[in-house]
């Protein structure tokens, strides 16, 4: 909190002044407009208003979400456009974007595969491979991978683990082995048992000359990280950054970097939905027990989030990554006996949000079962379609949930779903012990995905997140074994439990429609 109203009191100043600026102007030309300026100003937001919902009307996007809008201009044109033009419009975030393809222009060169490797065309004949299998699964795939421009890989090793502190155990000891660079990239850090005791290794690591970078995302972690801790670190010979700075009310205000990316000597790669926290390894308690899942990739993989890092951090840094650090390591090597691997990022810059895409696609082509694990629950109508359809028609789709929440107004609207989903016959259940944070699924003993994607707005349309999607690896077998471990601690909702009365129905039908925003 402390840290939150040190920005505030930052930003008040300027803010004000702004605000009289424009008080004082409006005052002027009302009086040369002989009082009639307010009427003006209505007329033309009004004929705006319907200006932009015929424009929205025709844009290829969430149908909740151009309700959302729609309903926001027509009720309040001044303001409601406002929003829109600030915080809803793509185009916004033009200036990110720019940054963001300039970085990723200047590593054209890199390559994915290694500097003999045929880049996309080892990825053409890893889907060739899977074709042979399932030509329905394939597809998806290459269109995956085409649409963010991600290769699929032979995966290497790749080493669940089921909770927080799992993990972190194994980052500690991969720690102290870096020896040419450690780059790190979270949506929250913040101090702590988890956060202070890397930051003692990589102070030990930057002095014997280890090249160590950080970058956090500057709203993410505004009320637990400040200026301050990024001078701490500098003082160390930690490089340090925050993505998409967050001064005062900007246009990216809403593309924020969710993703978990932890990478060393370009032979480890660490992601999932774990931030550098002590909640997420159970140091603290916050939320009853809190579940959480990531992974451990070594192999081709580790390129792909080596790249994923340094694009993001060349965007923002003046302190570029030096090319020869991103040449491939030695350690790579080729293991096609544990299936493919998959990763990629999420950007809402892209026509089309690639997670949702692909979690409709999964649950249409699925036979056998699928079965996801998130915290929220908020699905566009597409999504939320593709539960139903996939269920009705006897596929075996099942939901973990939180049975302790961190938002209860955001639990609130998760459970507004239930009753359609239980009504198909979605299985739904909440993890007894505490808060779930982790964010996965399963399909048919073929697929799975792990990665930083939350079953919400904000994720599948707003944040950049990242993932890794996993074909016949052995990862599968032990995120299936930890999935089944939950729901035994789990409490099934049944249509009993959804009974709403009147007022219960219209506050979730509100919630329903501002769920974007939330």
């Amino acid at each position: 909190m402390k840290k939150i109203l040190g920005r505030i009191l930052i930003v008040l100043p300027p803010v004000a002044l702004q605000a009289a600026w424009y008080v004082l102007l409006f005052a002027v030309i009302d009086k040369g407009l002989y009082g009639y300026l307010g009427d003006i100003i209505t007329i033309v937001f009004t004929v705006l208003a319907v200006l932009f919902v015929l424009f929205l009307i025709t844009k290829r996007e969430e149908s909740s979400y151009k309700l959302l809008w729609v309903i926001a201009i027509m009720a309040l044109p001044i303001v409601g456009a406002m929003l829109y033009l600030t915080l809803g419009n793509k185009k916004t975030g033009n200036k990110l974007k720019k940054k963001l393809k300039k970085s990723s222009n200047d590593l054209a060169s890199y390559s994915f595969l290694g500097e003999d490797a045929k880049g996309m065309n080892a990825s053409k004949n890893a889907l060739d491979d899977i074709s042979k299998e399932d030509t329905r699964l394939a597809q998806t795939l290459t269109h995956l991978s085409t649409s963010t421009g991600f290769p699929i890989v032979p995966n290497g090793t790749s080493k669940y683990y089921p909770f927080g502190e799992d993990m972190y155990a194994d980052m500690i000891i991969d720690l102290k082995d870096a020896q040419k660079y450690i780059y790190i990239e979270y949506f929250i850090i913040e101090s702590g048992k988890f956060w202070d005791s890397i930051v003692d290794i990589l102070e030990l690591k930057a002095g014997e000359g280890v090249d160590v970078r950080v970058m956090y995302d500057d709203l993410g972690s505004i009320g637990t990280y400040s200026p301050a801790d990024i001078r701490s670190l500098r003082s160390k010979g930690i490089k340090c950054i925050p993505f998409n700075p967050f001064f005062l009310i900007k246009s990216q205000l809403n593309n924020r970097d969710h993703r978990k990316i932890m990478v060393i000597d370009g032979r480890i790669a660490y992601s999932g939905g774990v931030n550098l926290a002590d909640e997420y390894i159970n140091e603290i308690e916050k939320f009853g027990k809190w579940k959480d899942i990531g992974f451990r990739l070594t192999g081709h993989a580790v390129r792909v989030y080596t790249y994923m890092f340094a694009e993001f951090w060349n965007a923002f840094s003046v302190e570029k990554i030096p090319d020869n650090l991103l040449l491939p390591s030695s350690a790579v090597t080729e293991d096609t006996q544990n299936g493919y691997v998959l990763p990629f990022y999420d950007s809402p810059m892209r026509q089309e949000p690639a997670s949702n895409t692909l979690f409709t696609e999964v649950l249409s082509m699925a036979t056998d079962y699928v079965w996801f694990y998130t915290p929220y629950l908020m699905l566009g109508d597409a999504l939320y379609d593709a539960f139903i359809r996939a269920a009705s028609r006897g596929v075996d789709v099942r939901i973990i949930m939180p049975g302790i929440p961190d938002k209860k107004l955001v639990y609130r609207l998760g459970r507004s779903y239930y009753e359609d989903l239980l009504k198909a016959g979605v299985k739904i259940y909440e993890y007894t012990p505490g808060f779930v944070h982790a964010k996965a699924f399963l399909m048919d003993d073929k697929l799975c995905g792990i990665g930083t994607v939350n079953l919400d707005y904000r994720s599948l349309f707003l944040h950049f997140e990242c993932s890794s999607i996993f074909y016949k690896a052995d990862i599968m077998q032990d995120l299936k074994k930890d999935y089944l471990a939950s729901q035994a601690l789990s409490r099934e909702r049944t249509l009993e439990d959804t009974k709403r009365g009147f007022f219960g129905r219209l506050i979730d039908s509100v919630l329903r429609v501002a769920a974007p925003l939330l």
